[in-house]
């Protein structure tokens, strides 16, 4: 038997050691993910707000597409945004809307013209109809403010434009901005807040809507063609 036979191990140690190692190195795995990334279950929310006073008796006549909405950072995600300084937020990932804010203020902005009344119609942006007017809007600020007193805040920036002039003629452009105070820092009281806020912010829309609409470029119309006599 030479030197290195001798102080070589039986193998059957060598396979219990690598056993050994390997379980513990699992556990520890295991463990670290385990205190590391928690599995947390998220609240989903969603602001929903209802215009709840009678329509208006007589439209105007005006056809007004959904065009793109979008939202600035750090507002363009899912999760609820704490302001809690200055500079200084926060984003809370167990507490998150059902949907994008964006496609969420699209729709309640849709719903709440379409219930008011005030333009003969109103088309989804999904559609392929090309009405002659579009409205986009901005979220330039959506989250909770608790720097003091808690207020939910939502700002938006409207664009309602001519779909069929060269430059897109703008002849309403409100940026509305609305705080509403909270009881309390809870997830369920910004939502309520933001929901009252946005709410306030869509019947401000509505009527400078309708008092722009005087500013609206005419829709344009084809000349009429005469038929030649024989």
């Amino acid at each position: 038997m030479n030197s290195l036979q001798a102080f070589a191990p039986p193998a059957r140690h060598v396979g219990l050691v690598r056993s050994l190692v390997t379980v513990s190195l699992l556990a520890a795995l295991l463990s670290g993910c385990g205190l590391s990334r928690p599995n947390p279950d998220q609240s989903s929310w969603l602001v929903n707000p209802e215009r709840t006073e009678a329509p208006r008796a007589t439209p105007i006549n005006l056809h007004l597409k959904m065009g793109a909405f979008s939202a600035n950072t750090p507002f363009d995600g899912k999760s609820l945004v704490y302001r809690l300084g200055d500079n200084r937020y926060e984003k809370d990932f167990y507490n998150v809307y059902l949907v994008y804010p964006r496609d969420m203020v699209s729709n309640a902005t849709r719903r709440w013209l379409v219930k008011s009344n005030a333009f003969s119609q109103i088309v989804e942006q999904s559609t392929t109809f090309f009405p002659m007017y579009q409205l986009q809007g901005v979220i330039d600020e959506f989250y909770g403010d608790y720097r003091g007193q808690p207020e939910a805040v939502v700002s938006i920036q409207f664009y309602a434009s001519a779909s069929f002039t060269s430059d897109n003629s703008v002849f309403s452009s409100p940026r509305i901005s609305k705080r509403v105070a909270l009881k309390d820092k809870s997830p369920q009281a910004l939502i309520d807040g933001q929901q009252q806020a946005l709410a306030e912010v869509l019947a401000e829309l509505e009527n400078r809507l309708v008092t722009d609409s005087a500013k609206a470029p005419a829709a344009w119309k084809p000349a009429a063609f005469k038929e030649k006599k024989n």
